[in-house]
Formats: structure tokens, sequence, C-alpha cells
């Protein structure tokens, strides 16, 4: 059965952040995911007070949340790698540890990061398997590496070129992939054969169709297909509806009954057409910038 997500950093941006939770349970969606919702990467403790109490006051579960990434709509693609800000992800690291325990969230995205001017990629890719393992030694769950697309200079567009970095890890088991297919997709993946062979290694998924990076039906990806494969190899997580809409209608293409419901139900979630897998996230508000291109 479909366990649905609903990326609530691409979706419903015409409400502000804090309604946006309660706009998804409205719609019959029991987890709602976030990119990073501050563009600091240690906000306020009001400010995290007012996030975890929109989403427990809407009866929904927290899924996937974003590390800080910097600022998303300049260009940013993570701080992973970035030398000269890793004291910013460090300090984060607490931050979103923090909101994990207190909403149960055990998927947490730790984007790479850009090629830097005047650095050696040797010394940034030394550097991300630094802070990766801070990353997964702080967090109450996994840690996500994403490919992502749109941003010419993050050096992860493959399916195997994350999985060639979670395999420096060493000592880490608390890290996996997050196969975004529309990410992948538009790079070029050959996702059907990314399925087949890092099927275990997948943590979590996230779904948008292409062109466009609409809902599903809108492009020519054939998104149940994969899903379907990716579920038949024994797949169970969540899959993160990480598209762009407009909020009415954003959802027409799934039914009602097939979304999840609340909390309890988002466990059992629905079988249906464009299938399952799992977890990324901030807007086009400034409150939203902490994700990824995604």
């Amino acid at each position: 059965m479909t366990r649905w997500t609903v990326n609530c950093s691409l979706l419903y941006t015409d409400l502000p952040l804090l309604e946006r939770p309660h706009a998804a349970a409205a719609d019959g969606f029991g987890a709602v995911e976030f990119w990073w919702p501050w563009p600091v990467a240690v906000p306020e403790d009001r400010e995290v007070e007012a996030f975890a109490r929109a989403i427990e006051d809407a009866g929904v579960r927290l899924t996937g949340l974003n590390f800080f990434a910097g600022d998303m709509a300049a260009g940013d693609r993570g701080l992973v790698s970035w030398p000269g800000r890793t004291k910013e992800l460090l300090d984060n690291i607490p931050v979103v540890a923090a909101i994990g325990e207190r909403l149960g969230c055990r998927a947490f995205n730790a984007l790479y990061g850009n090629r830097i001017d005047g650095v050696a990629p040797e010394e940034q890719d030394e550097l991300a398997l630094e802070t990766l393992t801070a990353c997964a030694a702080g967090v109450p769950g996994t840690v996500l590496l994403e490919p992502v697309s749109g941003a010419p200079r993050y050096p992860l567009l493959t399916a195997a070129h994350a999985v060639a970095v979670l395999d420096r890890l060493a000592g880490v088991r608390n890290a996996g992939l997050l196969a975004d297919f529309y990410h992948l997709a538009v790079n070029g993946d050959d996702v059907p054969a990314a399925i087949d062979r890092y099927a275990g290694r997948i943590a979590h998924v996230q779904i948008a169709d292409a062109p466009g990076r609409g809902a599903p039906g809108t492009g020519e990806l054939p998104l149940q297909r994969w899903l379907d494969a990716l579920h038949a190899t024994g797949y169970d997580g969540y899959v993160g509806l990480e598209y762009r809409a407009e909020t009415a209608g954003a959802f027409a293409w799934l039914p009602t009954e097939q979304r999840g419901g609340h909390p309890g139900a988002a466990s059992k979630a629905p079988s249906d057409t464009a299938s399952d897998t799992a977890s990324d996230t901030a807007s086009d508000t400034a409150s939203d910038t902490g994700g990824s291109s995604q």
C-alpha cells in the first residue's frame, strides 16, 4: 500500500507556511515533509515551537525534514561539502534532531552542496564525509543523500553518484539514498536500472512528472510503473509528493480515500496510481529556504 507524504514546501505555497499542515490534513493526508523552513541554521526557539505546534495541531506526521541548505533562492544547494560553512551545519544538527524527536520524524535530507570556485573537488568530498558522518551521529533517524537537477554546480546527478558517496561513509549505518524520480529522470539517469540496482539503498522517494515538475499525469514519466517496480523489491516507505501545482486541484489525480488519512492511518496508506516509495524542504517565501532544487 502506498504511503503518501505531502511536501509542504512546494505545495500549498499560496498559504502561510504554518497553515500548510492543516491544509494537507483537510485534503485527506496524514503525513507531510518540509525543506528547512527558515533562512538561518538556528532559528529562534519560538519559531521552532510554532512550526512544531502547527504540525501537531493539524494531526499529521512529519516524515521528512531537510538540514539547513543555505540560500536556496540564490542557488545554494546545501552546506555538506562547503568549506567555511561547516559550523552552520554543525550548529543546525541539534535543532534538526530536536524537531525530529518531538514530531517523530526519522528522515533527514542533507543536500550535498555545489562545487565552489577555488576549492578542489577532492577537498569538498573529504569534507562531505566528515559532515555527513556528523549529521548521521546527531539525528534520530536516517540521513538522506539526494541527486538533484537544475543546479549546474551540484555534483550528484545520478543514483550512482550518491551511492558512491554513501559507500565511503565508513561505519555509518543510518544513511541512504533519496531517489527523487523527477530529478533522476531529468538528469538522464536510467530510473528502472537504478531501482533494480539500488533498491536496498533507497531510504526515501519523491515524485513529480516531467516536463514541468507537475502532478503525476501532467507529463510523460511512467511514475506508476517505476513505483510498482520499487514496491516489488519490498520498499514500504513513504512516497513524497514534491511537485508544483496550484492548490485547487493539486491532488485531483489521487482519490481522497487513497491519501492516507491521519497519522495512525498514515502508516497504512493506500495503493494507487503513482505508487509508493518514500522521504526531502521551505517554499517560494523567505521562510521556506532549506531544501533542494528538488
